[in-house]
């Protein structure tokens, strides 16, 4: 009899587990698709069941970021934060957040935050480099970009985020700097469209 019950429990915890699988797979092929309220959508049963699940809020903060339901990516952004207080997914995503409302105080503060912890990450340094940028803070944007340039010499995005330190400070080593660019990445975008 005990034999029974332990395989039966072993075999209702295996069919859950598919269960979720199924249904964050089912989520990542809407998500695919663009359809982020119906990737929504399919896992709200599982939220109802596990409100408190790290890996879920996070997904959800991602699913309702792409849904541009900022309030909601907010929510379950911060709730990882709290589920799982060393992740730095969370603060990530919090600080796309940020960046999409145009709340750039905030996306910097938790930036800072971040960096705390993970002085070189590297995302986290893009994003604190675009939050000063937007609030006119040029020199310290500088020593961000200088600083993971130092780590990253070739990398695009942040010669992009020197580019437009020069730009608004009109630096006469812009040009200079597009070329460079336009040596790494012949059909950077950016640089193109900024040299018409």
């Amino acid at each position: 009899m005990k034999f029974f019950i332990t395989i039966s429990l072993f075999l209702s915890i295996l069919s859950a587990s598919e269960s979720i699988k199924e249904q964050y797979l089912q989520s990542y092929d809407y998500e695919r698709m663009g359809k982020y309220s119906e990737a929504i959508k399919v896992l709200s049963p599982l939220y109802k069941k596990y409100p408190k699940g790290y890996t879920l809020n996070l997904r959800f903060g991602w699913l309702f970021f792409l849904d541009k339901k900022y309030k909601n990516a907010q929510k379950h952004y911060k709730e990882a934060s709290l589920i799982n207080s060393y992740a730095l997914d969370p603060r990530l995503g919090l600080i796309r957040v940020y960046l999409a409302t145009s709340s750039y105080h905030e996306a910097e503060q938790v930036a800072t935050e971040l960096l705390k912890i993970d002085y070189y990450n590297y995302y986290a340094n893009i994003y604190i480099t675009q939050a000063l940028i937007a609030q006119n803070k040029f020199d310290i944007a500088y020593k961000v970009v200088s600083k993971m340039l130092a780590l990253y010499p070739t990398d695009i995005a942040y010669l992009e985020l020197l580019a437009l330190v020069y730009q608004k400070t009109d630096s006469p080593y812009l040009e200079k700097l597009y070329e460079d660019i336009l040596i790494l990445d012949p059909n950077n975008v950016f640089v193109n469209t900024q040299m018409k």
